[in-house]
């Protein structure tokens, strides 16, 4: 059973009209010298990543570190709102590499978003369209407020009616 799993299959396409022993041969070769090469370059990658030569490149929210060893120049906003995570769902949308630190030392904490110098002109459309949404938010009435509005309303049409019922007196 283990033998079964462990063996490969090769398929092996050569275009041509007759084949002998020779076509087949060389072609074999080949493909044998492909998967040689292919199996070198797979050790080849592991041991780069072991050693750290290789670096992983991160996208989106990270840590500093991670942004830091991008080796690029970083650029910061202050943001002092607490909801956070409207503004990383618009950091998303704009395929932004950002960190996220926060201030305790000042009450209300403070936010700082470091990112990419070179995203300067990519982040400032992001946070233009983070504040729009934090302000239209904040012009909308809560719905709860909306609910108690229409409580009100129908409870003093209900009263309305129910005056409206007694004065008729009852109907025969």
């Amino acid at each position: 059973m283990q033998d079964e799993v462990n063996e490969k299959t090769v398929s092996l396409c050569i275009n041509g009209g007759k084949i002998s022993a020779r076509i087949l041969k060389v072609a074999m070769l080949k493909a044998l010298v492909r998967l040689e090469q292919e199996k070198h370059r797979g050790k080849q990658r592991l041991k780069e990543m072991k050693s750290g030569k290789e670096s992983a490149v991160y996208h989106g929210k990270q840590s500093m570190e991670k942004l830091m060893k991008q080796n690029c120049q970083l650029s910061n906003i202050e943001v002092t709102d607490g909801n956070i995570k409207s503004f990383e769902k618009c950091a998303r949308k704009y395929n932004i590499d950002f960190s996220l630190k926060k201030d305790t030392s000042i009450s209300p904490p403070r936010y700082f978003v470091f990112f990419k110098a070179k995203d300067v002109d990519v982040m400032t459309a992001a946070f233009k369209e983070y504040t729009g949404q934090s302000l239209n938010k904040s012009k909308k009435p809560s719905i709860r407020k909306k609910l108690e509005q229409a409580k009100e309303r129908t409870a003093k049409h209900r009263e309305r009616e129910k005056t409206k019922q007694k004065e008729r007196g009852p109907e025969h």
